[in-house]
């Protein structure tokens, strides 16, 4: 009987392990996107997202899937900030209020704070939301979808 309860004991903490292991490498995926953002470190960012990805923004065309649409994003992102005057953009993730782990898919949810300059001046828009969708594959955990909800 003891056995018994050892061993489901010790399956207990194992299992336990498991997902906190699979939510900070998801955590870490997300944070790999946007550190690779806040450096301008593009093959950093783009090393998070799976090839078929979707994306939902706050700027123009507000929406882009499928293959290579993280660099599609990107690269109106860049167009959209020259556009606009806004340079130096800074995300910070506030810790996250999801990290849900079901087999190889994941899903997380966290506050985010962007910061930024138009046309040299500071500005700060606290209060967004960022969700992920993230599939785990061989090569470990890609963003297959986002979505920002701007303040």
């Amino acid at each position: 009987m003891n056995r018994i309860l050892i061993a489901l004991a010790v399956a207990g903490s194992a299992a336990a392990q498991t997902p906190g292991t699979e939510s900070s490498a998801v955590v870490a995926t997300v944070h790999q996107f946007v550190d690779g953002f806040n450096k301008g470190d593009t093959k950093m960012s783009l090393a998070a997202c799976a090839l078929q990805t979707s994306i939902v923004d706050d700027f123009p065309p507000h929406e882009w899937h499928g293959a290579g649409a993280c660099a599609k994003w990107m690269d109106d992102f860049d167009a959209d900030a020259r556009k606009n005057a806004i340079t130096d953009g800074i995300v910070v993730l506030s810790s996250p209020t999801h990290v849900d782990v079901t087999a190889d898919r994941a899903y997380f949810v966290a506050p985010a704070t962007y910061t930024y300059k138009k046309s040299g001046k500071p500005v700060r828009e606290a209060g967004s939301t960022i969700t992920v969708a993230l599939q785990k594959s061989r090569e470990g955990w890609r963003i297959t979808g986002w979505a920002w909800a701007k303040h």
